[in-house]
């Protein structure tokens, strides 16, 4: 009887972890989705004062949220709704003296960026209306239409990486229409029979030493290989080294590479839109080698992970994603 008294008082505490837990995840869920309402409310109040449709303004803010989290050191978060990033000289004009000058006037006398959004006479850099208004306010210098709206991108940024990547994410919020699309989905069917472990940074020799940017699932030849994400399909095709594979950019501007595929899922084309457990192929032993070469390893999916920062991407780590988001599934699935 001790035993199984003691038993139970070690069981009990971790129960209660559990539900701690969960009452944890659902109020961060909460205050995430109270946070895009009043993102979207804004989008929308700057969106009918310009004409610029919501989705582009969220994609803007979106693309700037993710420079800042690829450059922390040199372009901070801003503390509030709107990521959008401009120092004190842009904001208020190269030849100002008055670094913290907040008047319309003489900020637009000096060619500052900022202009008053939200009609309180004040030109501020910390007022998210402000912020927002300022960007849309530079982009209608140069019209209305989408093609105009490019122009206006490449002005801004002068990047075409940043106007390709800003009409990615505005096709993907204007197809679902929310801003909540950071669901991820493991990237095999749960009831599969799989196998992995942390495979980033090893050696490789085929083509040259370099390391292994991605994480090796072993799964049956065929098995159903599905996006991880919301996102775009960027590349369908042949790669030597990975051999049939496909790339999908989310929304954080994270590409996302599935390679060694036996094949793909002909609904789908580069463009195309997708989203959390859609099958983009099946896992294969594709490539080493010139188009169609196969069986030089086992059957397995190669899963990449690469970050763009407005002018480069680099690799890491998939691993601890991967096993956060089969857990997550897994939860997700014993709720229903």
């Amino acid at each position: 009887m001790p035993c199984a008294a003691s038993s139970e008082s070690a069981r009990q505490p971790n129960q209660n972890t559990s539900a701690g837990n969960d009452k944890t995840v659902e109020s961060a869920r909460k205050s995430l989705l109270d946070t895009f309402t009043e993102r979207r409310a804004l989008y929308e109040n700057i969106g009918t004062m310009t004409g610029i449709p919501w989705y582009n303004l969220a994609a803007i803010d979106q693309y700037e949220r993710t420079l800042s989290f690829a450059h922390p050191k040199t372009r901070p978060l801003r503390d509030g709704l709107i990521a959008i990033y401009m120092n004190e000289v842009k904001w208020v004009g190269l030849m100002n003296p008055d670094h913290e000058d907040t008047k319309p006037r003489s900020i637009a006398y000096f060619d500052g960026f900022g202009r008053d959004g939200d009609g309180d006479g004040k030109a501020d850099r910390n007022n998210d209306a402000d912020v927002l208004y300022s960007v849309a306010h530079f982009l209608l210098q140069y019209g209305t239409s989408s093609s105009d709206f490019n122009i206006g991108l490449w002005e801004y940024y002068e990047n075409s990486r940043s106007v390709e990547r800003i009409n990615q994410f505005a096709r993907i919020y204007g197809k679902y229409g929310t801003l909540d699309l950071h669901r991820h989905a493991f990237p095999l069917p749960l009831g599969g029979d799989y196998s992995f472990r942390s495979t980033w940074g090893a050696s490789r020799s085929y083509g040259g030493y370099r390391i292994h940017e991605g994480t090796d699932l072993f799964a049956h030849y065929g098995m159903p290989v599905r996006s991880t994400c919301f996102g775009v399909i960027e590349v369908m095709g042949w790669n030597r080294y990975g051999g049939w594979r496909v790339g999908i950019r989310d929304l954080n501007n994270v590409y996302h590479y599935y390679a060694h595929l036996s094949g793909f899922n002909k609904n789908f084309r580069e463009g195309d839109i997708v989203e959390p457990g859609t099958v983009v192929g099946w896992v294969g032993s594709s490539g080493y080698g010139r188009p169609g070469t196969q069986g030089k390893f086992p059957p397995h999916l190669h899963y990449g992970l690469y970050r763009d920062n407005g002018l480069t991407e680099w690799s890491f780590d998939p691993y601890p994603h991967l096993r956060k988001w089969e857990r997550e599934e897994r939860k997700r699935r014993k709720r229903k």
